[in-house]
C-alpha cells in the first residue's frame, strides 16, 4: 500500500451507513468508550486501522478492481484494502456486515456469519477467513468514496483515513460492541450537526464535514449517485520545496508555511520563503502585500501582519503598533498614497499605528471603537464603524466587513470578495489557540462567529499572525471542535464536582495542561462556564458554579 503520509501515521478507513426514512436519510453514529485513549466519548462512524491482512480479502471481493479504486483515491495501489477494512470495522463495531452469499443475495441479520463477530473483533478471524468460512463475497461496488482526512499533529495517535458511504443492509440490526463502542444512534445529518453545535454530542472534524455533505441529500439513491460521480478533490500532500534561512528545504503538509508555498509557487520551483521576516514585504495575493511588524513575542508569534491592498492607491489593514520603522516602511511601499486604514480590532498590537498614518496621509479610518480594558487602544478614533455586511471599496477589490466578536467584542474580519481571501485578524490565528478572556472575550459569541464564517466563500485565510492558510472550512471546523471538546470536559467536571469554585474546576478540566499555566487556563474555563450559563447548563452563585439539570 502506498501511503504519502509519514511512517508514524496509520492508514485507516471509516464507513458511513445511511438509510432512507419518511423524513429523509439517517446516518449511524457510534459512541466511543470514555476509556479510549483516542477520542473518548466521541460519536463517530464505524472505522479503524487498515490491517496488512486486508489484501487477502481482495479475492473475496466483487466490483471494481484495486487499480480502479486506487486511481480514484490517488493511490498507486491498495485502495481496495481501505474499503475492505471499512467493511470489517463496521462488522466489528456495529454488527453490520456488507456481504452477499453464494446466490448473490445480501445477507440478513439471522445469517450464521454473525456468530463469528467476536472472533473477528478479537483478531482470531480475518475478513478473508470469514468470507472463506461462510462462502461470502464483499460487494465493493456498493461503497462510494467520500473524503480523505489526515489527523493533524498533536493527538497521541494519528491516522490517514479514507471515508466511504453505503446503504445499510436491510434486516441487519445495529448493535454496538460494548467495548470500543458503548452506544449507537440513527440521526438525520442535520439533527446530528445541530446536536453537536448544542454541545450534546462530541464529534470530530471529519465526521462534521461528512455530515455536512450528507445533509444536502434527501434519499440514499441520490446520495450514492452523487458520491460515485464526484470523488473528493485531492489536495497537495507531497513535500513542497521552499527556502529557509537561505537554504532549500522541503515542507511537510502540516508545516505552517505549506499552504502559502503551494499557493505562491504552484509549480514547486522552491522560490517561496518558509519563514516570516519582519520588515520584508511579501505579495501573498494579487494586489495584497504582507508586511510583518517587528513585534515578535509569545502572544504575537513572528509579529503582527499588516496587509497593504492596492496597485496605485492603497488601503492598509491593521497597521500594527506605533513603531516608527514599521510606519515608515508602509509609507515607502505605498508612496504615501493611502486612501484608507482598516482595523480588525483595537488590541495594542493592531491599531495604534493608525494615528501616524492618519496624520501623514489624511486617510479615512474604518473600524469599531475600543471597548473598556487596559489591553485596548482607547485613542483609536474611526471615521466609520462598519456594520456586518458593509462593503469597503479598495484598489484591490471589495472588502466585506464581517462582525466576528469573541476574541474582542469589536472584532471584524474582512473578506476580499473577488479573491475569496479572508483577513481574519486574531479571530483565527496560526499555530495557537485564540485567547478568549472575559468580560470582553465571549466564548459563545466566538463559536457563533466561527459558524457564521462557514457560510462565506473563502479560499484562503490571511491571519494577523502567521502564514496564509488553505482549506478554511477544515480550519474553522477544527477550531469549533477543539473548543466544544474542552467545553464537554468542563461540563463533565462540573457535573462531578458541583458545586465547585473556578480554581478546582480548572484543575480537573485542564489536567492535561501544565499546572504553571492553570492561571491562563482559568480564564478560558471561565469563558466556557459563562457560555454554559448562557446555554442554561450552568449556574453561578456565591463564588461557586453548579451544573443545571438537563431535560
Amino acid at each position: 500500500m502506498n501511503n504519502k503520509s509519514s511512517t508514524d501515521i496509520r492508514p485507516a478507513a471509516t464507513l458511513a451507513l445511511v438509510r432512507d426514512t419518511p423524513g429523509g436519510i439517517e446516518i449511524l453514529l457510534l459512541q466511543r468508550t470514555w476509556d479510549a485513549v483516542f477520542l473518548p466519548g466521541y460519536y463517530v462512524f464505524p472505522g479503524g486501522a487498515v490491517d496488512q491482512k486486508e489484501a487477502h480479502g481482495r479475492e473475496h471481493a466483487m466490483g471494481p478492481e484495486d487499480t480502479e479504486i486506487s486511481h480514484t483515491m490517488s493511490l498507486s495501489e491498495g485502495g481496495a484494502d481501505y474499503m475492505l477494512a471499512a467493511v470489517r470495522e463496521c462488522f466489528e463495531e456495529a454488527g453490520v456486515l456488507l456481504a452477499v452469499d453464494a446466490d448473490r443475495h445480501t445477507i440478513t441479520g439471522d445469517h450464521a456469519v454473525h456468530a463469528d463477530r467476536t472472533a473477528v473483533f478479537k483478531g482470531e478471524l480475518s475478513l478473508a477467513d470469514l468470507c472463506q468460512r461462510h462462502k461470502l463475497t464483499i460487494p465493493l461496488d456498493r461503497l462510494a468514496y467520500l473524503s480523505h482526512w489526515v489527523t493533524p499533529p498533536g493527538p497521541p495517535r494519528r491516522f490517514d483515513t479514507r471515508f466511504f458511504v453505503t446503504e445499510a443492509p436491510e434486516s441487519q440490526l445495529v448493535s454496538h460492541d460494548g467495548e470500543e463502542t458503548i452506544d449507537h444512534v440513527w440521526l438525520s445529518p442535520a439533527q446530528a450537526l445541530e446536536e453537536h453545535r448544542a454541545g450534546k454530542r462530541l464529534m470530530t472534524l471529519p465526521t462534521i464535514r461528512t455530515l455536512r455533505v450528507l445533509r444536502d441529500f434527501d434519499s440514499v439513491e441520490t446520495l450514492m449517485r452523487y458520491a460515485w460521480a464526484n470523488p473528493p478533490e485531492s489536495y497537495p500532500s507531497d513535500p513542497w520545496p521552499a527556502i529557509r534561512r537561505g537554504k532549500p528545504v522541503f515542507l511537510e503538509p502540516d508545516s505552517p508555511a505549506y499552504d502559502e508555498a503551494v499557493k505562491l509557487d504552484p509549480e514547486g520551483e522552491g522560490t517561496t520563503k518558509a519563514e516570516i521576516v519582519s520588515g520584508e514585504p511579501i505579495e501573498v495575493a494579487a494586489g495584497v502585500i504582507r508586511l510583518t511588524a517587528p513585534n515578535p513575542g509569545m502572544m504575537t508569534g513572528p509579529g503582527t501582519n499588516t496587509y497593504i491592498l492596492g496597485h496605485e492607491r492603497f488601503t492598509v489593514l491593521d497597521p500594527g503598533p506605533d513603531h516608527t520603522g514599521h510606519i515608515e516602511q508602509i509609507l515607502e511601499i505605498t508612496g504615501g498614497k493611502i486612501d484608507a486604514v482598516v482595523v480588525t480590532h483595537t488590541h495594542l498590537d493592531h491599531s495604534p499605528g493608525t494615528r501616524a498614518l492618519k496624520e501623514r496621509t489624511g486617510c479615512r479610518v474604518y473600524g469599531r471603537k475600543a471597548p473598556e480594558g487596559a489591553s485596548q487602544d482607547q485613542a483609536f478614533a474611526p471615521d466609520e464603524q462598519p456594520e456586518h455586511g458593509d462593503i469597503i471599496e479598495t484598489d484591490a477589490g471589495s472588502l466585506k466587513a464581517l462582525h466576528t466578536p469573541g476574541h474582542a467584542s469589536n472584532h471584524l474580519c474582512f473578506l476580499l470578495r473577488d479573491q475569496e481571501l479572508l483577513f481574519s485578524g486574531d479571530h483565527i490565528m496560526q499555530g495557537s489557540t485564540v485567547v478568549i478572556n472575559p468580560p470582553d472575550g465571549d466564548m459563545k459569541a466566538y463559536l457563533e462567529s466561527l459558524y457564521d464564517l462557514l457560510a462565506e466563500p473563502i479560499r484562503f485565510i490571511a491571519p494577523a499572525h502567521g502564514f496564509l492558510m488553505g482549506q478554511p472550512e477544515a480550519i474553522i471546523d477544527y477550531l469549533i471542535t477543539h473548543r466544544l471538546a474542552r467545553e464537554h470536559k468542563i461540563a463533565r467536571a462540573l457535573d462531578k464536582l458541583s458545586p465547585v469554585n473556578l480554581k478546582d474546576l480548572t484543575s480537573k478540566a485542564y489536567g492535561d495542561v501544565p499546572t504553571a499555566i492553570h492561571g491562563l487556563a482559568a480564564r478560558s474555563a471561565l469563558a466556557h462556564l459563562l457560555k454554559l450559563e448562557a446555554d442554561g447548563r450552568a449556574l453561578h452563585t456565591d463564588g461557586v458554579w453548579r451544573a443545571t439539570p438537563t431535560t
